[in-house]
This record gives structure tokens, C-alpha cells and sequence, in this order.
């Protein structure tokens, strides 16, 4: 079997140049998803040569992530397929498959996979520029929910995060946490801990994972914070993102500015992934508001050949 193992802090040194130079633009491909959702979906990796391998286990059984890097991909998808039948683990399920996977797939299986969207885990692209500027009449409302909040906090002011404002975002998060299970119900509670999990452990090894964040304050009180890492050589992944929802324009706001925030950092980040909606339909609604400039597709490929 491939001698997978879950994701540790060391692992970032040789995962991180494989991933950046992947091309792929799906949240999964970044090694800080990897490393704080280990706990959530049993995430585990493996090495071989120029190519990280992904095994995930979900409530629907396990799986793996197409294999990313430089290297024969029909010769790893039949090292896959070995591994998969060692641990009686078939048909082989390879998830989150991008269409452009899914072309070489073809080329290097034909007829051989079965594509099925996986539309809930679809992730949302921006220009990061649309973000940060809030240009034209389809952002209107974006900027009218920012003019309230300024209105109604004229001393608001964005901080960078950093280790002296950390706990305070894990206030915001306690509380978030608490709003949202009563507000989606204790059939969602499952995600919400999961993702307090994670954060912890973001918030953890913020430093170690080179994670970048920023937080909006007033009257002294962190209302919203943020915290993302560099995805590709030209992309920025937003892992988490929360907000008191009952102050308007809190969300709003806190988008632009950490919008602003990277591109006066890294010029040369062109585009913002805000991640997948996981099918809740205010999140949804909350993200095509923003009109994204691309979506990464997302399909579940089994093995039928």
C-alpha cells in the first residue's frame, strides 16, 4: 500500500512547490487545507517523486484527490488503483476533479471514468481588483452596505492579524459558532465544530503555515476577521472568513479591505478563491452576489472501466 500519513508541519517544505506549480485552482490543492481538515476528512499524503498523492475519508466512504505535480498521470492513477484494491477500497473514487483533469483522464483512460458534478463543492474565483474596488452598478449594494457600516462606525479601523490579536478572533468565532447552530439547526452542527476545528488549528500554526489575515475593529471590539495563504503562483485561497451577521456591512467590509490587504502585498496575485458554498443556500446566495469571474468545477471520477 502507499505509505500514506497525515499531513504534518515538516510535510509543507516539498508539498508546497508541488501544489503551487500544479496549476490547479480548487481550495484542496493548497497544502493549508490539507494540514487543518486532516482531522475533519481524515486527510493523508503521499510522496512520489514529483507528485503528491491525497487519500480522504468522508461520510461517504474514502477515497482520493487526483494525483498533483510533475509526472506520468496514467502511471499514478494505476498506482492508485493498486492502492485502492490492497485496502479493499473499490471501485477507485477520485473526487473534486476539475474539467481539465478530467481531459487528461480521458486522454489517459478513455471510457473508463464516470463523471458525476459535485456542485456544493464548487469553488468561487474573483478578480481581486473587483474586490477591492467594488466597481459598476452589479457591486452597487456592496458598496451601500460598506457606507452604512462606515456611517455607523466612524471609527472602525482594519488591523492585520498577528499572534497578539489571534484570541480575539477566536471570540468572534465562539460566537459565531453559537449564532450559526441555532440559525442552521443541529443537522449542520457537524460542520460548524468541524470548521472551529480547523480554525484552532490554523490559528495554531498561523506563523508555521504562512498564513496572512486581517481583522476589522470598533469601539475597541473585533466585529470580523479573515485568514487566507497563496494557492498558486498567481492565486490567494480565503480560508476562513467571519463576521457578527447582525451588523450590517461587517461582512462586506471585511472583504474589501483584506481585498486590499493582498494586493498591496503581493502584486502579484491576480485572483481570490473564497472557496465552496456546501450547498447552504444562504452561503450560495451570499457568494454569486459578488458575481464570480470563474467557478472551479468540481466532479467525483469512478473507476468503471
Amino acid at each position: 500500500m502507499i505509505p500514506f500519513h497525515e499531513p504534518r508541519l515538516s510535510d509543507k517544505a516539498w508539498a508546497d512547490p508541488i501544489l503551487t506549480h500544479a496549476g490547479q485552482r480548487g481550495s484542496e490543492y493548497n497544502f493549508t487545507s490539507l494540514f487543518v481538515w486532516r482531522r475533519a476528512f481524515r486527510h493523508c499524503i503521499a510522496q512520489k517523486g514529483d507528485m503528491i498523492f491525497n487519500h480522504v475519508c468522508t461520510g461517504e466512504g474514502c477515497a482520493y484527490l487526483c494525483p498533483a505535480g510533475e509526472g506520468d498521470l496514467r502511471e499514478a492513477v494505476e498506482f492508485l488503483r493498486r492502492d485502492a484494491v490492497e485496502r479493499g477500497e473499490l471501485p477507485l473514487r477520485l473526487l473534486c476533479v476539475s474539467p481539465s483533469q478530467i481531459a487528461r483522464l480521458e486522454r489517459a483512460f478513455p471510457g473508463k471514468f464516470q463523471f458525476t458534478p459535485q456542485r456544493d463543492g464548487w469553488d468561487y474565483i474573483y478578480d481581486i481588483h473587483k474586490l477591492a474596488d467594488l466597481p459598476g452598478k452589479k457591486l452597487h449594494a456592496k458598496r451601500n452596505h460598506i457606507r452604512r457600516f462606515e456611517d455607523a462606525h466612524p471609527d472602525w479601523t482594519f488591523e492585520p492579524l498577528s499572534r497578539a490579536n489571534l484570541d480575539e478572533c477566536l471570540a468572534v468565532d465562539r460566537d459565531w459558532y453559537l449564532q450559526s447552530r441555532e440559525r442552521e439547526g443541529i443537522q449542520e452542527d457537524w460542520d460548524l465544530r468541524a470548521e472551529t476545528l480547523a480554525l484552532r488549528d490554523a490559528v495554531d500554526h498561523f506563523e508555521a503555515l504562512g498564513l496572512e489575515g486581517g481583522l476589522i475593529r470598533t469601539e475597541g471590539q473585533v466585529v470580523a476577521f479573515t485568514m487566507g495563504d497563496r494557492l498558486s503562483i498567481d492565486g490567494f485561497d480565503v480560508h476562513f472568513e467571519k463576521a457578527y451577521a447582525q451588523i450590517q456591512g461587517s461582512y462586506a467590509i471585511i472583504n474589501r479591505e483584506f481585498a486590499r490587504y493582498i494586493r498591496g502585498r503581493h502584486p502579484d496575485v491576480r485572483w481570490f478563491n473564497r472557496e465552496e458554498d456546501m450547498g447552504i443556500e444562504g452561503l450560495r446566495k451570499a457568494k454569486l452576489s459578488y458575481y464570480p469571474d470563474a467557478m472551479v468545477e468540481k466532479h467525483v471520477a469512478l473507476w468503471v472501466g
